[in-house]
C-alpha cells in the first residue's frame, strides 16, 4: 500500500544518495561537523561496488606507470590514517612481487616501488626491498623460474565493513540512515531539493526537503542525473567489471602475492579468511545497465592462468568455491584501455536555482575518506552547514579503540574478560568489531548464554546485534556483508540463518 507523506518536516542540510563508501564516509564527515544528513540506498549498505573490491588499502602501485602521482600520493597518505582509524578491519599485509622477463624489466619495478616508498611523507611500513626466491620463504610456492623479485607493503580492509562502521558512526553522531530507500524523483522548490522516497521494505513513500542534494550513486551516478533528476552534465563514468575467485588456499604465510601478465594487468593472490585464497580482479568493459553482475567463465580462466603461471600449485576451474564481482564506476578520461582508465575521482558541483547538487565521479576505496573532505570544502561556499572543521583524520571508527598494543594485546584482554569464549570465535568478533565485541558478549557468562548456534561459531546474540545495530536485514546481509561465513556454513546452517533473520525482521 502506499503512503504519501507531505514534505512538512524540517529540511535537512544534506541529502545524500548512495550507501556506498562514498556516500556513508561522506555522512559521517558532515553530520561531524554539525549538519543535519539524511542517506538513502537503495539496497544494504555496500551491496555493490563497495563490498566487491580486492580488499586492499593500497597506494596503487600500478598507477605510476600512468603517471597518476597526486593520486598515489594521497592514497599513501590516506593508507596510513585508515589503518590507525580501525584496526580491527584493518591491517598491515606484505606484497611479494616476482620479476618476470616477459613483462616489466628489473629497474622499472626497482624504480616504481622507489617512488611508492617516498612519495608519502607519512609512511610507518616497512619499506620495499629486492628478495631472492631461492633462500626467501615467499618463494616456497613460487616455480623455480622464478629467483628474484621484491617485496613491498600495503593494507588489507574489510571492505563492507568498513561502509558499514562509516554508516554506524553516521548514524551515533545523528545522521538518518536509510537502507532499502529509493530516490524516486526529486526536484528544485523554492531553493530546496524536495525529494519524493520509496521504503522498499513497505511500499511507503515520503516526501522531504533538503538545501542540498549528494549524488554519491556510484554505478549509478550518470543515469541519477539524466533519468531521476532530469539535469544535463558532460561528465560521464566508465563501468568496468572486476570479478575474484575464492580457492583453497595455495600457499602458507601471511603475505600476498602480486603477479604481472603478459597483457600488462597485474593480478594479486590473497590469503583470505583463514582457508582460503583470493585471486583477482579483471578489467572487462561494462556497456549494459548498473547492477548485480557475476563473473563469467572466461575471466575464471584468465585468473586461473594468471596465477599458475607463477605458482606451483596449480589452479583449476573446478577449484573455485566462491566468486564474486562487481561494477567500478571509473571516471570517463576517455582511455582506450579499460586498464588505464584514471582510479581518480572528479567532484561537479551544480549550483543552479540556489539548490546545490554535488555529484561524485570516480573513486577508490582508499581514498573515501579525502573524498569525503574534498567533498565538503566544495559544497561549504554554498552550504554553510558544512564549513566547519575537517575532523575524520584522526578520529577512530566504531570498534577502533582497541587499547594499548594493537590487535593481539586486544585479543589477550577479551580473552582473559571472557575465558569461556571459544578462542576462534573470540578472534573472530575482535576482527569484525573491535572493541564493540563487548557488546555482543553483554553480561554472558558462557557459550550457552550467546544463544543458539546457528552454524559455525554464529550465535543468535552476534546475529540480533547486527540486525539492532548494523541495519542488517536478510542472510546475506549477515553472511556476506557483515561477515564473511557464507563461506564457512554449509547449506543447511545458511538456511538456519535465514529462517532466524527472517523471523527476527517480520
Amino acid at each position: 500500500m502506499l503512503e504519501t507523506a507531505s514534505a512538512t518536516d524540517r529540511p535537512y542540510d544534506l541529502l545524500i544518495v548512495g550507501g556506498g563508501v562514498n556516500g556513508a564516509g561522506i555522512a559521517r564527515d558532515a553530520v561531524g561537523r554539525g549538519a543535519s544528513v539524511l542517506l538513502v540506498e537503495q539496497d544494504d549498505l555496500a551491496s555493490y561496488t563497495s563490498s566487491a573490491s580486492t580488499k586492499l588499502i593500497h597506494g596503487g602501485l600500478r598507477y605510476l606507470e600512468y603517471y597518476e602521482f597526486r593520486l598515489v600520493r594521497e592514497a599513501l597518505t590516506e593508507r596510513e590514517r585508515l589503518l590507525k582509524m580501525a584496526p580491527h578491519i584493518m591491517w598491515p599485509m606484505r606484497f611479494v612481487l616476482p620479476h618476470s622477463k616477459l613483462v616489466r624489466p628489473a629497474w622499472m619495478l626497482r624504480a616504481g616501488l622507489f617512488l611508492y616508498d617516498h612519495l608519502a611523507s607519512n609512511m610507518t611500513l616497512p619499506k620495499s626491498r629486492a628478495i631472492d626466491f631461492r633462500t626467501h620463504s615467499s618463494g616456497r610456492p613460487l616455480k623455480a623460474d622464478y629467483t628474484k623479485g621484491f617485496v613491498y607493503s600495503d593494507g588489507w580492509v574489510q571492505d563492507s565493513r568498513l561502509v558499514v562502521l562509516n554508516a554506524m558512526d553516521a548514524g551515533e553522531r545523528g545522521a538518518d540512515i536509510r537502507p532499502r530507500t529509493r530516490l524516486v524523483h526529486a526536484e528544485r522548490v523554492n531553493g530546496l531539493w524536495q525529494a519524493t522516497l520509496e521504503d522498499r521494505t513497505t511500499g511507503t513513500t515520503q516526501v522531504v526537503q533538503a538545501r542540498a542534494l549528494v549524488n554519491a550513486a556510484g554505478p549509478w551516478v550518470a543515469r541519477l542525473l539524466a533519468d531521476t533528476l532530469k539535469i544535463p552534465n558532460s561528465k560521464s563514468v566508465r563501468l568496468v567489471k572486476g570479478s575474484h575467485i575464492i580457492v583453497a588456499r595455495v600457499f602458507d604465510g601471511p603475505q600476498a602475492y602480486i603477479f604481472q601478465n603478459p597483457d600488462k594487468r597485474i593480478v594479486f593472490a590473497i590469503p583470505y579468511e583463514q582457508k582460503f585464497t583470493l585471486i583477482g580482479t579483471t578489467d572487462i568493459p561494462w556497456k549494459d545497465a548498473p547492477g548485480r553482475v557475476g563473473i563469467a567463465p572466461d575471466e575464471i580462466t584468465y585468473l586461473c592462468e594468471s596465477v599458475n603461471r607463477y605458482f606451483k600449485t596449480q589452479v583449476k576451474e573446478s577449484d573455485v568455491v566462491w566468486s564474486y564481482a562487481g561494477l567500478r564506476p571509473l571516471y570517463d578520461d576517455a582511455s582506450a584501455n579499460a586498464s588505464a582508465v584514471t582510479r581518480d575521482y572528479v567532484l561537479d558541483l551544480d549550483t543552479q536555482n540556489g539548490a546545490p547538487l554535488l555529484s561524485i565521479f570516480g573513486g577508490k576505496i582508499t581514498t573515501y575518506r579525502k573524498l569525503a573532505e574534498h567533498a565538503l570544502e566544495k559544497l561549504a561556499p554554498v552550504l554553510p552547514a558544512v564549513a566547519g572543521a575537517s575532523w575524520t583524520a584522526n578520529e577512530v571508527l566504531p570498534g577502533g579503540d582497541m587499547g594499548e598494543g594493537g590487535f593481539d594485546a586486544a585479543l589477550a584482554r577479551l580473552r582473559r574478560a571472557a575465558p569461556w569464549l571459544v578462542p576462534s570465535l573470540a578472534w573472530r568478533l575482535l576482527r569484525n568489531y573491535g572493541s564493540r565485541a563487548y557488546e555482543i558478549i553483554g553480561e554472558a557468562n558462557s557459550m550457552k548464554e550467546l544463544g543458539d548456534v546457528l552454524g559455525g561459531d554464529l550465535t543468535t546474540r552476534e546475529v540480533d546485534y547486527l540486525i539492532d545495530r548494523e541495519w542488517a536485514r536478510t542472510a546475506e546481509d549477515v553472511l556476506w556483508r557483515r561477515s564473511k561465513l557464507g563461506l564457512h556454513l554449509n547449506e543447511a546452517e545458511k538456511t538456519k540463518v535465514a529462517d532466524y533473520v527472517k523471523q527476527k525482521t517480520a
